[in-house]
């Protein structure tokens, strides 16, 4: 029976209890500095969506003594997650009195046994068996790694119940019967070093691909473009290029334009390929060479065109090349090459490639019959063998793609980049998307993520994603998240995270609620962050946190002591008393920018593009007036900032501005500097406003000049404007050289403003 009769009522020192053991706050603070509670309506939604239903304060009871007991259930953690050169400990809960033997598989083979150290933890009962809890040291000197945590265990007697998760093993030594436990064990960095091919300092540059296009795209920027504008801008002595989230995309029509909503994290959009630069199209028949260049005629006009980019008529024409190319076929050793890589990506890369041919054949998931909604059902193995040429087809979409970016990284670094590619990592994925069809156990049902009230969005924002389940996630070893960012960083020198507060927590809205009704979700970020820091060494890459927003500073500076550079953009960095923060205080672990994705080019923020957006689209809560006012008394104080350091004199151009607020932000002590290519070419349009949808061509704005001219990847070499950017950047680091290298920002200090990711 449900007691619950009022939803707004304030939640029980009970369900609170509950909540908290599950890793569910109880209290956050809001955007006016006041400590908030959730309610009880919403923590019981919430603790549904982690399984846990409760309806009285009796089920209640229940459910602590449930989640009290549960690590007692079993012997071994599943997944046991530490770091290296850190010597520690492995908990083991057994029948009281038993013996445990305990020992360390290393992924290369190599065993090493455990010690067992003194634990005086009082044994518990738990279903009405007494257990108790043994200590093992996990020396400071285990390599980095994945491995396995083996415990045998003896019990002292046979009606002794075994520990979850355990299967018998023959009796050794004429002990009673042994019961064997595996757990798996990441090892990880204690702290992600910088390559030393970076010196001291670096910087690069910022895009949008899908913007940044040339003669020879197909209507969108593609990995040839991305391979060029490498090259290019590793000879002006940049050490990366960042670029827009990656992530797939549905494989039919409409086309989801933000790239932050992708139907999966771990594969790659195939609108980005070149056509052409697939090997064998070198072998076509005259005829079947025809039908590519015929469906690059369709779109190849748009790419002289500044109105916003069709995705859907981009993927149409690139299908259809795609698809003749495909159906030529391969040589011997091409076709060894796709299977060898069909291999190492798994089961992973096939469901992926099952639900694009049945999205393709059914169209959207929501569309699908009952029959197919389950990835494991003898139906969806029926659909698969019926479509195997489309599953073919689209895991091969995904082998040439990862080759295309492979020579990308390869030319990036062969010009002297030291990072080369920067890939960004989206914080979600699109409820419908293959994702979660794929693997909907490792997503909580019943809830989407987004973000309380801010002084930006005074009703929250809901970004309509599911979150990972934080215990289907330690269950499985985390392999979700590991095989994520393992491909992402297959072709990368450096991984940008976005929103990695999400590492720590999420704030998670139940299905019916506004975004104001939400609760945080805390997740395991000590585990969370090693598995990424694991992958990103495996990979010798760079990993920067986007920590912009509502983030308190224990988790930056915990960031920075594992080696995780922050985000920090010039526009927010600001003193108690509002004004400009001087560079000397901007934190060394950052990467630095003048300018971020979600806020007009710089040249456009000067203008006050942000203020007139916002009014003409409705979404200004303040008079215009007033923000006009706010803007103006923050671009002063700006440019008396830059006045004050000698960077600017009277009078001065907009480009003259723009530059000096990049020399500004290089004399920051900064590790990473980064420019926006749209503030090298004068662009003043955004690529994106925060809380709108179709009110605003978001994410689809191609490359262009501060007239509305298109700006295409072949002339950039003779821009004046973005050579004279470039060169005042690398001026400016060179004659600091390394004395820029010491500060960090005061303790406390908070940045950054709220902003959407969707």
């Amino acid at each position: 029976m449900n007691e619950f009769n009022d939803d707004l009522l304030p939640a029980s020192e009970s369900l609170k209890q509950l909540a908290e053991a599950h890793g569910v706050s109880t209290e956050y603070w809001d955007y006016h500095g006041n400590l908030a509670s959730p309610s009880s309506a919403t923590l019981r939604a919430v603790l549904a969506a982690l399984g846990v239903s409760i309806n009285s304060e009796e089920e209640i009871g229940r459910a602590l003594r449930e989640v009290e007991d549960a690590p007692w259930r079993q012997a071994l953690a599943p997944t046991i997650v530490t770091r290296g050169g850190v010597e520690s400990t492995v908990p083991v809960y057994v029948p009281d009195g038993a013996k445990v033997r305990v020992r360390v598989e290393l992924e290369n083979g190599d065993v090493r046994e455990l010690t067992q150290t003194e634990d005086w933890t009082v044994p518990r009962e738990v279903d009405g068996v007494k257990r108790g809890r043994a200590s093992f040291i996990l020396g400071a000197d285990l390599p980095l790694g994945w491995h396995r945590i083996i415990a045998e265990v003896s019990p002292g007697s046979t009606d002794q119940a075994a520990p979850q998760g355990a299967h018998a093993a023959p009796p050794a030594d004429g002990e009673a019967e042994t019961i064997t436990v595996t757990s798996a064990l990441a090892v990880t960095p204690n702290h992600l070093d910088l390559p030393e091919s970076l010196g001291d300092r670096g910087w690069g540059v910022m895009t949008q691909l899908y913007s940044t296009r040339s003669r020879g795209s197909w209507g969108t920027g593609d990995t040839d473009d991305l391979t060029e504008l490498a090259a290019f801008l590793g000879d002006q002595g940049a050490d990366f290029l960042l670029i827009n989230p990656l992530h797939a995309a549905e494989p039919v029509a409409p086309m989801t334009h933000s790239p932050y909503l992708p139907v999966t994290r771990r594969f790659v959009n195939p609108l980005y390929i070149r056509p052409e630069n697939i090997p064998e199209v070198a072998r076509l028949s005259g005829p079947k060479r025809s039908l590519v260049q015929w469906a690059f005629e369709e779109v190849k006009d748009s790419d002289l065109s500044a109105e916003p980019i069709d995705r859907d008529a981009v993927w149409k024409a690139k299908r259809e090349a795609l698809e003749v190319i495909f159906a030529a076929g391969r040589s011997y050793s091409r076709q060894r090459d796709f299977e060898r890589f069909r291999a190492e990506q798994g089961e992973g890369l096939e469901r992926f490639a099952l639900w694009s041919a049945l999205v393709e054949k059914h169209g959207p998931l929501q569309s699908w019959p009952a029959t197919l909604r389950e990835a494991d059902s003898a139906y969806v193995a029926n659909e698969a063998h019926q479509l195997a040429e489309r599953i073919d087809f689209f895991a091969w979409l995904q082998w040439i793609v990862d080759e295309q970016l492979a020579r990308a990284q390869a030319e990036a670094l062969a010009s002297g980049m030291a990072l080369g590619i920067m890939d960004d990592l989206a914080v979600g994925v699109h409820s419908q998307g293959a994702d979660v069809w794929s693997n909907p156990e490792a997503f909580a049902s019943g809830v989407t993520v987004g973000a309380p009230p801010d002084m930006y969005n005074q009703q929250g924002q809901n970004w309509s994603q599911p979150p990972w389940n934080p215990e289907y996630l330690a269950r499985s070893a985390y392999a979700p998240l590991r095989d994520m960012v393992r491909t992402v960083l297959r072709h990368a020198g450096a991984l940008r995270v976005d929103h990695i507060i999400g590492l720590f927590r999420l704030w998670w809205i139940p299905e019916g609620m506004g975004a104001d009704h939400g609760a945080y979700v805390r997740y395991d970020h000590e585990a969370m962050l090693g598995v990424v820091l694991l992958e990103a060494h495996r990979a010798g890459a760079v990993v920067i946190g986007e920590d912009l927003g509502t983030v308190e500073p224990w988790a930056r500076d915990y960031l920075a002591s594992r080696g995780v550079l922050g985000t920090s953009v010039l526009w927010f960095e600001k003193q108690h008393d509002g004004w400009p923060l001087q560079p000397q205080d901007y934190r060394r672990l950052a990467l630095s920018t003048v300018n971020t994705h979600d806020l007009p080019p710089t040249a456009g923020y000067l203008a006050d593009e942000h203020v007139d957006l916002r009014e003409r689209l409705g979404l200004l809560t303040e008079p215009v007036e007033q923000v006009r006012t706010e803007a103006r008394i923050e671009r002063d104080r700006m440019t008396s900032r830059l006045r004050e350091h000698g960077l600017l004199g009277d009078a001065p151009t907009e480009r003259q501005v723009v530059e000096a607020l990049h020399r500004y932000v290089v004399r920051t002590p900064s590790v990473l500097v980064g420019v926006a290519l749209v503030d090298g070419v004068g662009e003043r349009r955004a690529q994106n406003q925060p809380g709108t949808d179709q009110e605003y061509p978001n994410w689809r704005i191609p490359l262009a000049d501060g007239a509305g001219e298109v700006v295409l990847v072949d002339d950039l070499p003779e821009n004046a404007r973005l050579g004279s950017l470039l060169s005042v950047v690398r001026d400016e680091m060179a004659s600091l050289g390394t004395d820029a290298t010491t500060g960090s920002a005061p303790t406390g200090l908070q940045t950054g403003l709220r902003r959407a990711t969707c």
